[in-house]
């Protein structure tokens, strides 16, 4: 397997029986709110199909359909999981869904920390137990012109991160996935420096567009899409969404993020959808759908601008990249 060095890296190549009755049991008791971009999308005739190449088991029950969803096609199943950045599995595209395979992703727990009055280590499940799932379908872009449409399965950020009462002190909410190259191969290469790290300002993720996924297509999240917890920013490049959480920390000053801090001249903290910014390397001006031939323009905001665009009032945007 070719390992690439740093500076080679292109963002689009980032790109037992009783623990799972235990979470069937927890979905059973949190009731399922499943989530529909601007627009019912209720009652769609594709949403049965294209839930319907998901696999078989570990499926959710009934989901209410988002009030932010997309009513665009959605990405086939074997795409979605088969094409992933996920460099803790390998640096290719296609390695994340061979090497992840034998990841098992319970138990698993989530430390909570920095500002705020409730710290602490909690177990998956009491981490979600006080919320009810939404299912979103979102428009998802990476940097360099590829992009899906997902229907993910999970619950604002924001409702999460109230439960830990941050304090007047938290301006920023930081992320860093599981550092542990025995599961995880290809943390065993210096291809970045483990662990994966992300973070958003306090309004960012207190957005109701903010969620954390525990799943996709009506199922379980598979591994190599960040089993059992990632993050969904979807007017942000798909970088910022970090996989596979393990700490949420609350910050007074701006936390480190991977990709910024390896390149920052490329990758900005904020890393919003911008078409005017280009990566130094290439244009951001059109995406191509992963499945379809031709390019599209890429839209301000990955199109949510009526949603997000007042928290940058204000703002040089391509200072603030």
């Amino acid at each position: 397997m070719l390992i690439k060095k740093p500076e080679v890296i292109k963002s689009s190549e980032i790109t037992d029986q009783s623990v799972y009755l235990k979470r069937r049991q927890f979905i059973r008791d949190s009731g399922l709110l499943g989530v529909g971009l601007v627009g019912s999308m209720v009652g769609l005739p594709w949403m049965k199909r294209s839930w319907a190449e998901a696999p078989a088991g570990a499926r959710f029950g009934e989901l209410v359909s988002s009030p932010f969803s997309s009513d665009e096609k959605l990405t086939d199943y074997q795409d979605a999981t088969g094409y992933n950045n996920f460099y803790e599995f390998g640096t290719d595209k296609r390695d994340p869904e061979k090497h992840a395979r034998e990841f098992a992703p319970r138990p698993w727990s989530v430390v909570v920390d920095g500002a705020c009055e409730k710290p602490g280590s909690y177990d998956l499940e009491d981490f979600l137990r006080p919320h009810a799932l939404e299912e979103r379908i979102y428009r998802l872009r990476c940097v360099e012109a590829w992009s899906m449409v997902i229907p993910w399965v999970g619950f604002p950020l924001g409702a999460a991160l109230k439960r830990f009462q941050p304090t007047s002190k938290a301006k920023y909410v930081a992320f860093e996935t599981l550092y542990d190259p025995e599961r995880m191969p290809g943390q065993q290469r210096r291809v970045l420096e483990w662990p994966y790290r992300e973070g958003l300002r306090m309004d960012e993720a207190m957005h109701p567009l903010t969620i954390l996924a525990v799943g996709m297509y009506g199922a379980e999240l598979p591994n190599q899409n960040g089993a059992p917890l990632r993050l969904v920013v979807p007017w942000k490049y798909g970088f910022k969404s970090i996989k596979s959480i393990v700490r949420i920390s609350f910050t007074e000053e701006q936390p480190a993020s991977t990709w910024n801090q390896l390149q920052p001249a490329e990758y900005g903290f904020y890393s919003n959808v911008n078409p005017q910014v280009d990566h130094p390397r290439w244009s951001q001006k059109k995406e191509r759908r992963i499945g379809d031939w031709l390019k599209q323009e890429t839209l301000m905001f990955n199109g949510y601008g009526d949603q997000v665009a007042s928290l940058y009032r204000g703002m040089d945007l391509k200072k603030y990249f």
